[in-house]
């Protein structure tokens, strides 16, 4: 065997690029660039239980720190397990990188075992850039490549390399031939800057309303205080994308919340009274909650063009970055500070805080999800990182829980893929050991993978400067979300042989695993096992026994519409549909009032 593989110049040249963890799962078709992670020493492999739960882990580094998450599987059903993880990056539009094996150059097309055409496969997921390496010449250009493209367009990349050409002698250095590509580890951030006119259009029409609403993404992540300074000149009040929520001060008295079917009544307010509307960093699909076309004057600021006009038919569309588009903005604006808008958006967050609270104190058997969520708020460290998975709770953490400053908190948004909560927390996690972790998860998503992701938390935890994993359970014994979605969508009644869980006893599961964990099933003990959790020595469990008939209310008035259709699934249910119909009328009866 040479001295040194093609294998060890992938390594080398992730190193080049920064690169000091993977997460994967191995493979025969990726041995050699194991043997090569193995003898650098210097790239950690994080070995997750499933190639999914790999890719997942890849997007939340990529999420957590602003870097190209990179994963790693054999071909075959590997590389088809990582799609998930791949598709979730492509869709929130974030950087990774994908380093996958495959049969031999000279099995391929043979209908060989475990041989799949992976240029097909991934050519969606990694429409920006998928390549097989052939040649050992091409190994570091298809490597550079691969970062470089993930970095400009904040997208899924795959490299595919043949495990004999890993295997391959490296090459000495760069040829300097006809048809040799010579290339580099290095990629910059664009300065990015609308022009003088551009801005100056955009300038009249927000100076031109009298009702500016902002809809704040996950763009302005570097741009609060940018942002702040626009809101405040305006007069204006602001919601936010799901993606946008931790990157933006929810404790602002213009803070309207979280838009769209899982938001506050208070955006609904905002979106449904707006003359105009500025869209910073953001491409939510929730079409029905921007205002009617034709009802606001919009502008929209965005680093990727190709959003610009995508979801609300935008007068002026700036393409920029988000800081210095809004920097270079500000001094063109009137000063609508002292607005008769300003005080009634005011108003409306006031009237929709009330109501949280109202619904968090709703009476549940035995616990009522959105107090349970609520509870961690007065507990979340300031120096905390949020993971979330997908269902019911990403409704509670929308509307209840409140951020400090500077805690990221992420979920997959747009593809929506249940399992990424306890994956996003080990990313995270692993990224920065010495803050505390708190994933918040439901009971069908800790079924689908979370608990075999707590075997992988249960490995790691001890070399961690600060021990504290948290992950709350909502345990309800239903796929809620999805429940409450038969009646909202078809005003169907709940089909128990697709939504019934089996039942399972998470607290007493991470004991197992010589974690802690506690059950809880009494309002009066959340405080309690928080202060547990948040205070353990080890990574700790908390299952909250919630009540599913909690209903999913979207904010009126799409939610008023929807209430025939809930009536009718809970009705058909008979006794079984009462105690949701009465849950129902008591969230309906504080919305009125």
């Amino acid at each position: 065997m040479a001295d040194r593989l093609v294998a060890d110049l992938i390594v080398e040249r992730l190193r080049a690029w920064g690169v000091g963890r993977i997460f994967g799962y191995s493979g025969d078709g990726i041995n050699s660039f194991m043997g090569a992670l193995r003898r650098s020493g210097e790239v950690e492999l994080v070995q997750a239980r499933h190639e999914e739960s790999a890719a997942l882990m890849a997007v939340g580094h990529a999420k957590y720190t602003g870097q190209v998450g990179v994963m790693t599987s054999t071909q075959g059903p590997g590389a088809v397990h990582l799609l998930n993880g791949l598709y979730d990056a492509k869709l929130d539009h974030v950087p990774v990188v994908a380093i996958v094996g495959q049969q031999q150059r000279t099995a391929l097309g043979s209908e060989y075992q475990q041989e799949i055409d992976l240029q097909t496969l991934f050519k969606d997921v990694a429409a920006q850039f998928v390549h097989t390496v052939l040649t050992a010449e091409q190994a570091a250009m298809a490597v550079d490549r691969a970062f470089r493209t993930a970095l400009a367009t904040r997208s899924p990349c795959v490299v595919i390399v043949p495990h004999d050409v890993q295997k391959l002698p490296a090459p000495d250095g760069p040829s300097h031939e006809h048809g040799a590509m010579a290339t580099a580890a290095e990629w910059r951030r664009p300065h990015v800057r609308p022009r003088e006119e551009d801005l100056q259009q955009a300038a009249e029409v927000l100076g031109s309303g009298e009702r500016v609403a902002v809809l704040a993404g996950q763009g302005v992540r570097d741009a609060g205080d940018q942002l702040r300074a626009v809101v405040d000149r305006l007069g204006a009040g602001v919601t936010t994308s799901l993606l946008g929520k931790p990157f933006w001060d929810e404790t602002l008295p213009v803070s309207c919340g979280v838009m769209g079917h899982l938001g506050t009544s208070a955006s609904a307010w905002l979106m449904e009274h707006c003359d105009t509307l500025l869209i910073v960093g953001s491409n939510d699909p929730w079409s029905e909650f921007y205002p009617a076309p034709g009802q606001a004057r919009a502008v929209q600021i965005d680093l990727d063009g190709r959003h610009l006009g995508n979801r609300y038919p935008v007068e002026v569309g700036l393409t920029g970055d988000a800081a210095e588009s809004l920097r270079a903005l500000l001094p063109l604006l009137p000063d609508r500070s002292a607005s008769a808008w300003r005080g009634e958006v005011e108003q409306q967050v006031r009237q929709w805080r009330e109501l949280a609270r109202q619904r968090s104190e709703i009476a549940a058997d035995p616990l009522n999800p959105e107090l349970v969520v609520r509870s961690l708020t007065p507990h979340l460290p300031r120096d905390a990182q949020v993971s979330l998975d997908v269902g019911s709770v990403v409704y509670w953490y929308a509307r209840h829980l409140t951020l400090p400053a500077g805690v990221p908190a992420h979920l997959s948004s747009t593809l929506a893929t249940m399992g990424s909560g306890v994956p996003y927390g080990v990313a995270a996690k692993l990224a920065h050991p010495d803050r505390p972790l708190i994933a918040l998860c439901g009971d069908g998503a800790m079924q689908m993978n979370g608990l075999a992701e707590l075997i992988t938390v249960s490995r790691l935890w001890r070399d961690w400067a600060d021990p504290r994993f948290a992950v709350l359970v909502l345990h309800n014994g239903d796929l809620a979300e999805v429940t409450w979605e038969q009646r909202e969508m078809e005003g169907e009644p709940r089909f128990a042989d697709s939504q019934a869980l089996p039942d399972f006893p998470y607290a007493e599961y991470a004991g197992l695993l010589g974690l802690g964990g506690v059950r809880v099933d009494a309002p009066d003990a959340l405080d309690d096992a928080w202060e547990q959790a948040l205070r353990a020595d080890r990574p700790f469990v908390i299952e909250a026994v919630v009540d599913a008939d909690v209903p999913l209310l979207p904010p009126f008035p799409a939610g008023e519409q929807k209430l025939d259709n809930f009536r009718s699934g809970l009705e058909q249910e008979g006794e079984a549909g009462r105690h949701g119909l009465d849950l129902l009328d008591q969230q309906v009866k504080q919305e009125r009032s």
